[in-house]
């Protein structure tokens, strides 16, 4: 499997605007995505992930033969959580159910882990999202609870469910 994580570069704009640029997609992200997802999006996108906090932001591009095809990035909370991350990501369609996101996933958390003083990464999919709940469990992250009425997406109260992958 050549999947592989690496910094984003801005010539990935155009294959970041093409995956994102999907209803199927930004119906398992958080609200604030533009769509439809154009080019200048995904340029400051980029741009902001480049610019942020090397301590705080760990925003890498997920690439199959060095095209970039999908985002993960874990992002440090504060205060008595500095030692928390968040995980989010998301791959273009046609790459569902590969096991690349997996792969992606095992990657970023082994960078992260092994370079910062980071000791648990957590994400929450929407309970709906079983794809994603897949991929967390294949890469090692326990399931902790259901978020009950956690989040108001598409005009409807979901649920959300609690995983997160401790360092060992």
């Amino acid at each position: 499997m050549d999947i592989k994580i690496r910094r984003w570069k801005i010539e990935d704009k155009s294959d970041l605007a093409k995956a994102l640029n999907n209803k199927n997609i930004l119906n398992n992200l958080r609200d604030g995505v533009p769509y439809p997802y154009t080019e200048n999006d995904a340029e400051d996108f980029i741009g902001a992930m480049l610019s942020a906090d090397p301590d705080k932001t760990f925003a890498f591009a997920i690439t199959l033969e060095d095209k970039a095809i999908g985002s993960i990035g874990i992002f440090r909370q504060e205060n008595i959580h500095y030692r928390t991350a968040e995980l989010g990501y998301y791959i273009g369609e046609e790459y569902w159910g590969s096991g690349y996101m997996t792969e992606a996933v095992k990657q970023a958390c082994g960078f992260v882990f092994e370079n910062t003083d980071i000791i648990r990464i957590y994400a929450e999919p929407f309970a709906y999202n079983t794809g994603s709940c897949r991929v967390l469990e294949k890469a090692g992250f326990v399931y902790e609870g259901t978020l009950r009425s956690n989040a108001y997406k598409n005009g409807n109260v979901v649920d959300m469910k609690m995983y997160a992958l401790v360092k060992q």
